[in-house]
């Protein structure tokens, strides 16, 4: 009949499709929600439709270490090698740096910021980051020339690249300028250039600008080291955005998918808990509205998972 020809039998849309609806879902209903609307969706979650970005930024600021490891082994292996962006915050296990090198193939964004990465580990994934165009290692204390100089030699199209620091993180430093050698050394295609209260010279800086030919933005702010006449850039370098030494405002750029043409912008996932939320799924067991006490209780489709994260089976 007519009207049944207009029927839209949602779980008969293919995997990649869904994924493209779901990844604009907040992630925490996209792992305990949409699996448990049928088994084509839930099938669609469990695949790597739905995880070829993976941003967990903000809500790993909040969980405790082997929360983050634990999502973070779920989402990559379900990503299957087709994860091209990954933003997360505060990795403390060096095997985790490891597991996410071993699934970079297609990595083209990865963001790690305040992470406990080393120059040592920094020197064995390197080689296995190849294909990153944009790396943020902001406020990474543990690293420096040596990890540095490591990405440049094997992350041959990086485009972009943060080294924001935070001032009592630096305030110990007499100077950062080893960095800004390996930078213009070793990573002549950069168009984007953060590094932010970073203990660098006015030399270092002309280095980096001189042989960052593409450099098209520079953040400064916070390098009162750094001396540059503004008629000198707009005479030699029209095309370079400089922001700072002068700190005017507070905000952060984090406009990089806007900015290049290297990355697909993608809505950032949110893990939107509320104090309570929880107990739509269990009224025994509340949540006290703690981030930072949460047990995570991620449904993996899978039935024996299932048990040991306190979710039902799979419809």
């Amino acid at each position: 009949m007519e009207g049944e020809s207009d029927l839209r039998l949602w779980d008969e849309l293919i995997p990649d499709a869904l994924g493209l609806i779901f990844k604009n879902l907040p992630l925490k209903e996209v792992l305990t929600v949409i699996p448990r609307v049928c088994k084509s969706w839930s099938k669609a979650v469990a695949g790597p439709y739905c995880w070829q970005e993976i941003d967990v930024e903000e809500w790993s600021n909040r969980c405790k270490p082997d929360h983050l490891d634990r999502m973070l082994q779920m989402l990559i292996t379900r990503s299957s090698g087709s994860l091209r962006k990954l933003c997360v915050s505060g990795l403390r296990n060096n095997m985790m740096f490891s597991f996410i090198a071993e699934n970079a193939g297609s990595l083209q964004t990865l963001r790690l910021t305040r992470s406990e990465i080393s120059d040592s580990v920094a020197e064995q994934i390197a080689g296995r980051l190849s294909a990153i165009t944009f790396l943020d290692l902001s406020y990474c204390c543990k690293i420096g020339a040596t990890a540095l100089e490591a990405i440049g030699k094997h992350c041959k199209l990086l485009a972009g690249l943060c080294r924001n620091m935070h001032p009592l993180d630096t305030a110990d430093k007499l100077s950062q300028d080893d960095e800004a050698t390996v930078i213009a050394t070793t990573m002549p295609k950069l168009r984007r250039l953060e590094m932010a209260y970073s203990v660098v010279s006015t030399e270092g800086v002309l280095n980096i600008i001189s042989s960052c030919s593409k450099l098209e933005f520079l953040d400064l702010r916070g390098c009162w080291d750094v001396k540059i006449d503004d008629k000198f850039m707009e005479g030699n370098f029209p095309n370079l955005k400089v922001l700072g030494p002068l700190v005017l405002d507070y905000y952060e750029i984090n406009d990089w998918d806007d900015f290049s043409d290297y990355s697909d912008a993608s809505e950032d996932l949110a893990w939107e808990i509320l104090a309570g939320e929880m107990g739509d799924y269990d009224d025994d067991e509340m949540y006290d509205g703690r981030l930072d006490e949460l047990e995570l209780r991620f449904y993996d489709g899978i039935d024996a998972d299932a048990g040991i994260y306190g979710w039902p089976p799979s419809p």
